[in-house]
């Protein structure tokens, strides 16, 4: 016999619609996605919903990935064993084309859209599975600048089909990418790689043939079919496609030195690798690899801020959920006025994240290089550097229930730094925020004709608008490093404020602006304004995770 009834417990979260309950990301879409792709979109809404989805996330994440080195045989192999239940998120992603797919549609379809509202979808299940899955889309742009190279490559890393394993590209009905920029030596100034690469003439790969020697600290994804590395040349920096296995069947030499034990993103397997006399495919020019690979990092930088809002938003459902089921002192927590300002707070942070990862998508799927090349730097400093403290909060709402594995928030807080480290930490993209303002001006006059578009809206949102222009001023003055971080925070502010004057509900952005750049808000999440908090609050949180 039981001691005693357990009441007072939070409902499993499942069953739900992700796309259906979020009306931000659902009128983003209606926005600038594809219409004709919706019914794709909602089904992995429904999918992401299911918790049998972030199940295989926790086996993923429990079972984490194995390297062998050597066969029974003793033969080299560095070959990376993974949980079934990798394998079968890899299969989600892939079949419902979150790889290179978008990039073989016509430009100005909505297919980057498409594809960035699924990618935020299917993120808040588990992030470990989609940096190959993001390398996978990101490496086609760069690939772009050798065009017979991305004829052969491209329609592979566009495929639906998840074709896990080493054997030739030929016999392969879907390929996926990794990349390999940093090294012990460099880190992000990867103009100081050492892997050398020297020309080979003919060889068992396509294209200008090189052969690379060296060692890479970061390498992503190493169980992964084709890579994009950096090495030196003659001429400077360049960029290579190496494949695993080379044309003509053979295994190219790929040394997996170890697996990363990381504080996040466990289930997927981060290594350091060793080439001698490696195979590889020039791409691009020789000695303009940083601007070859440029665009790959670009795009992934573009998934660093989709998936820092995927973590947010996940975050934020499981703490609305828990506060919505969940009594203390008389009342559920939801009908509690200082939770109710908590999750306010946090919902507007997650409707910002949300509308402006979207607006970056579009301008992708519009060719829109002037303004994403600066809106993408200054949302992912800035939604990235929000997320760790954002999903902190969050987990706070559910108290010691919060702090359990068993929930799923410890884990999304594991992951939540992340994305600011990867493709440039903090400083690294704001010293690129620098560069893009006192050196581009085309990225500069596009970034203030978005802002404009909200111009009158309102009088905060004006005031802030005004301040670009002096602190662009600022950023080539001799103290502009210094000022860099504080430059940055106030461009994504002004931007996510813009965004929300033109496409959210009065209520959304006028608290928004009043907290974010009015000053009506203390340092920590739960300070807004009283008055406003009291008026609004409810509502907002139930726009947040509406019951549908």
């Amino acid at each position: 016999m039981g001691t005693h009834e357990v009441t007072n417990q939070v409902p499993q979260l499942d069953g739900y619609d992700a796309l259906g309950s979020d009306p931000a990301l659902a009128e983003g879409l209606d926005r600038w996605g594809d219409p004709q792709r919706r019914a794709e979109t909602e089904d992995l809404g429904r999918l992401t919903g299911q918790w049998s989805s972030h199940l295989l996330a926790e086996q993923a994440d429990t079972h984490t990935p194995r390297l062998r080195t050597h066969s029974r045989q003793g033969e080299r192999i560095d070959e990376v064993e993974f949980h079934p239940a990798w394998h079968a998120l890899m299969e989600i992603a892939v079949s419902h084309g979150l790889t290179a797919e978008a990039w073989t549609r016509p430009p100005g379809t909505g297919a980057h859209v498409q594809r960035a509202a699924s990618f935020l979808l299917w993120s808040q299940v588990e992030q470990g599975h989609l940096c190959p899955v993001s390398m996978t889309y990101a490496a086609a742009p760069a690939l772009r600048h050798s065009p017979d190279l991305a004829a052969e490559i491209v329609p592979g890393l566009a495929s639906r089909s998840y074709d896990f394993g080493l054997w030739p590209r030929a016999e392969k009905s879907g390929l996926i990418a990794g990349m390999g920029m940093t090294e012990k030596q460099g880190g992000s100034d990867v103009r100081a790689n050492s892997t050398r690469a020297v020309a080979a003439g003919e060889g068992p790969v396509p294209g200008t043939a090189y052969r690379l020697t060296g060692h890479k600290w970061f390498c992503s994804a190493p169980m992964s079919d084709v890579f994009l590395i950096l090495g030196q040349t003659d001429s400077g920096v360049s960029c290579f496609l190496v494949p695993r296995i080379l044309d003509d069947g053979r295994r190219n030499a790929f040394a997996i030195q170890r697996l990363k034990d990381k504080l996040g993103n466990r289930s997927n397997a981060s290594s350091e690798i060793e080439m001698d006399g490696t195979w590889g495919s020039l791409v691009g020019e020789e000695g303009r690899g940083v601007r070859t690979i440029i665009d790959m990092v670009a795009s992934t930088r573009l998934d660093c801020v989709l998936g820092s809002t995927s973590i947010m938003r996940q975050a934020l459902v499981r703490a609305v959920h828990h506060a919505r089921h969940r009594s203390a002192f008389g009342a559920t927590l939801v009908d509690q006025p200082l939770m109710q300002n908590v999750l306010t707070d946090l919902a507007l942070e997650v409707e910002a994240a949300t509308t402006l990862s979207l607006r970056l998508a579009h301008a992708v799927d519009e060719a829109d290089t002037a303004f994403s090349r600066l809106a993408v730097a200054v949302s992912k400093y800035w939604v990235c550097k929000r997320t760790p403290v954002m999903v902190a909060e969050a987990l706070e709402c559910l108290g010691g229930n919060g702090y359990v594995e068993e929930n799923g928030l410890a884990r999304l807080y594991r992951e939540a730094p992340l994305n600011s480290i990867w493709e440039g930490s903090g400083n690294v993209n704001a010293l690129d925020v620098l560069r893009a303002v006192t050196r581009e001006p085309a990225s500069v006059e596009a970034f203030r004709k978005q802002l404009a578009l909200a111009a009158g809206a309102n009088a905060t949102l004006d005031t802030a608008i005004a301040r670009v222009d002096e602190l662009i001023a600022a950023a080539a003055s001799p103290d502009s490093q210094l000022m860099a971080r504080g430059i940055v925070e106030h461009l994504a502010l002004t931007l996510q404020a813009t965004l929300l004057a033109q496409h959210a509900p009065g209520e959304v952005a006028d608290l928004f602006i009043a907290s974010r750049l009015g000053g009506q808000r203390g340092s920590a999440f739960g300070t807004l304004d009283p008055a406003a908090a009291r008026q609004h609050g409810r509502a907002i949180i139930d726009r947040a995770l509406t019951a549908r």
